[in-house]
């Protein structure tokens, strides 16, 4: 055999070994955790062929505590690039069977390595984590590696779409590169993030807690709100990926991916005439008026588990990929809380961020009362969704399905906000606050009267009048708070004034809703120029 065949067959074999990561062993060790490997999850990921790996044959450096006596090629991390559904992404996915997936110097090198070349390339970048944290051997050298991964996640936010599936465990400062990026994906049963473990809170604080009760997916989905999706399986892991790929451009320079549209675009929906309850007090699914008005009624929900009190996520209006928000009456009366403003704040940034258009769905009766509320900072974080919609220069179309009361009709995307175009149905009602608080606060003083001049007839021992004078000053509310309905709850009165583009009949909500889109296409907005606002954080 010659000297160039034999290269080639190291070569072979040398790939085949690396291609085991940790080996044979570690690899049956982990499938019978019932997890996938890291080579196997990319394949999961990406188009059949398309994966082309990197650094295959790089190993750590490290010669501390007996390390230069055991070194794995790939050293924990596969990395590379391939498509997905055509699109050109770049991957890495952390292997546990390589010193439990803990990051190195050269570990970190490599994760670095995709991030520039994803911000060179403009395409999404997708990151498989299952760690063990910081490899301990490396002390400094290992922290300088995830510093330096921290701030590539940073330079490419707003630049490239970031996505984080764990997998597994990420835990102590692992855990700030998938916060960091913007959207995290935890598969339940296998997945944990938490800063400390139970072991050290158990030191700490003397809780006892489980990993799962600590930082599961259910927790983090539901609890925390850190996990914007909780997959059942991996398999579902990667689904999800790949769907929040399709409605995402692979960039900030590209306009939001466009699809052939078969739902007829003028597809009228007789049932949402319907679905406004004759009480205002009366919950409806808000469900039912996305899934009429969307195309095919597909909707790709975020956060689907956390702040239920407001829905976002990604649909498409004929064929136009776009983000979703609106106030569920069927939970908490879809009131505005701190975790409903933090959840509908950051994911109105990131549409703005990929130029894709924000559809609003409004019928919120205020910002939920209470110390609770108050001490948690309702104020700071109602103010981040004010502020995500006012820096917003995407196309915004808003519809006011019903209550839209005071402060919190002004946060959810209204005109002056620089909403572009804002319709309402018959049944909406736009004030200040609802009748019967706004008549029990102008007329508080007849009110007063009232209750003094019945204890008065009381005390005299004529029940009959105190009854008729109480009577009579519920007639005399009851009037007001129709009068007050007539004069501003209404959509008539917004719109006398601009704020209301237009009225429109609920069953053409679709129509309209597309031929905004349509003309708001060459939209041309610029903030003023500056370094960066100062986010109510």
């Amino acid at each position: 055999m010659s000297k160039q065949l034999e290269r080639i067959q190291e070569l072979i074999a040398l790939r085949a070994e690396a291609r085991l990561g940790g080996g044979e062993k570690a690899i049956a060790k982990h499938h019978e955790k019932g997890k996938y490997t890291a080579r196997e999850r990319i394949a999961m990921l990406l188009d059949e062929g398309s994966f082309e790996e990197l650094d295959m044959f790089v190993r750590h450096r490290c010669t501390n505590f007996g390390q230069e006596k055991k070194s794995f090629m790939g050293d924990g991390v596969v990395t590379g690039y391939g498509t997905v559904n055509g699109r050109l992404v770049y991957v890495f996915a952390q292997d546990s069977t390589v010193f439990g997936g803990s990051l190195s110097e050269t570990m970190a090198l490599k994760i670095c390595k995709v991030m520039d070349l994803a911000m060179k390339m403009g395409a999404p970048c997708i990151g498989l984590n299952d760690s063990g944290g910081a490899r301990i051997q490396e002390g400094i050298n290992a922290l300088a590696g995830y510093s330096e991964i921290f701030q590539r996640n940073i330079d490419a936010s707003g630049v490239v779409p970031q996505i984080s599936a764990i997998l597994g465990p990420c835990a102590g400062g692992a855990v700030y590169s998938p916060a960091l990026t913007d959207f995290i994906i935890m598969a339940k049963g296998i997945s944990f993030m938490f800063l400390t473990g139970p072991k050290v809170v158990k030191t700490v604080t003397g809780e006892n807690v489980t990993q799962e009760q600590l930082g599961g997916a259910t927790v983090h989905a539901t609890k925390s709100g850190v996990a914007h999706f909780a997959a059942e399986t991996e398999e579902d892991a990667m689904l999800i990926i790949k769907q929040l790929l399709s409605y995402m451009p692979s960039n900030n320079m590209e306009e939001a991916p466009r699809v052939e549209c078969t739902d007829p675009i003028d597809r009228m929906e007789d049932a949402l005439n319907e679905i406004i309850p004759e009480s205002a007090n009366d919950p409806y699914d808000m469900y039912q008026v996305i899934g009429a008005v969307v195309d095919g009624g597909e909707f790709l929900e975020v956060h689907r588990d956390y702040a239920k009190n407001i829905i976002v996520g990604f649909a498409r209006f004929g064929g136009q990929s776009v983000g979703v928000i609106a106030n569920q009456p069927q939970f908490m009366a879809g009131v505005l809380d701190c975790n409903a403003s933090r959840k509908a704040a950051r994911f109105v940034r990131f549409c703005d961020a990929f130029n894709i258009p924000l559809v609003t769905l409004v019928d919120v009766p205020g910002f939920l009362p209470g110390t609770g509320q108050e001490y948690n900072a309702v104020i700071m974080h109602g103010a981040k969704l004010l502020y995500a919609y006012g820096e917003a220069t995407v196309p915004k179309v808003t519809v006011t399905l019903r209550k839209s009361y005071g402060g919190s009709h002004i946060v959810m995307s209204c005109k002056q906000l620089r909403g572009d175009m804002n319709y309402a149905w018959p049944s909406a009602e736009i004030a200040v606050m609802g009748a019967a608080g706004a008549a029990s606060i102008l007329y508080a003083k007849d009110g007063k009267t009232a209750k003094t001049e019945a204890a008065a007839a009381k005390e005299a021992g004529d029940e009959k009048k105190a009854k008729e004078i109480m009577d009579n000053y519920k007639v005399f509310i009851a009037e007001k708070e129709d009068e007050y309905n007539k004069l501003f709850c209404t959509p008539y009165n917004a719109a006398k004034y601009g704020y209301i583009d237009d009225v429109i009949e609920p069953r053409n909500t679709r129509f309209r809703i597309i031929r905004a889109l349509e003309q708001l296409r060459t939209k041309k907005y610029v903030n003023p120029a500056k370094k960066h606002g100062n986010v109510p954080l």
